[in-house]
């Protein structure tokens, strides 16, 4: 399994961004699939993850209204649109995919086994 993030890059604040994560050798559709995101100095944060059991989105509290997942089975792909962007929105962004994930821990980055090599996000002030 490989995932490929891009979309990354540089934007001002309140700006907009879309990152893409690109899967092979796992179908998206059945499986959860999550975004976090490290800061320099920070632990690694759960950003979204949509849930393969029931197609809902769940959104760290940080991003909600803000942020949005969405998936394109056809390109095996998903996809972070990210608007209203802030400086504390910098960080490097990861995808992920899991298996066997329940809505309770879908924000443990330990429930994920497969991982993207992650885009940096730098939000200007």
């Amino acid at each position: 399994v490989q995932l490929q993030a891009s979309g990354g890059g540089l934007v001002q604040a309140g700006g907009s961004l879309r990152l893409s994560c690109a899967a092979s050798g796992r179908t998206i559709s059945v499986y959860t699939m999550g975004w976090f995101r490290q800061a320099p100095g920070k632990v690694r944060e759960f950003v979204v993850a949509i849930s393969r059991n029931n197609n809902r989105p769940y959104y760290g509290d940080s991003v909600k209204g803000r942020f949005t997942i969405s998936r394109d089975s056809a390109k095996n792909t998903v996809y972070l649109q990210m608007d209203n962007l802030s400086p504390e929105d910098t960080a490097v962004y990861y995808c992920a995919t899991g298996s066997g994930i329940i809505a309770s821990t879908i924000s443990a980055a330990t429930r994920y086994d497969y991982w993207g090599q992650g885009t940096l996000v730098t939000v200007s002030s």
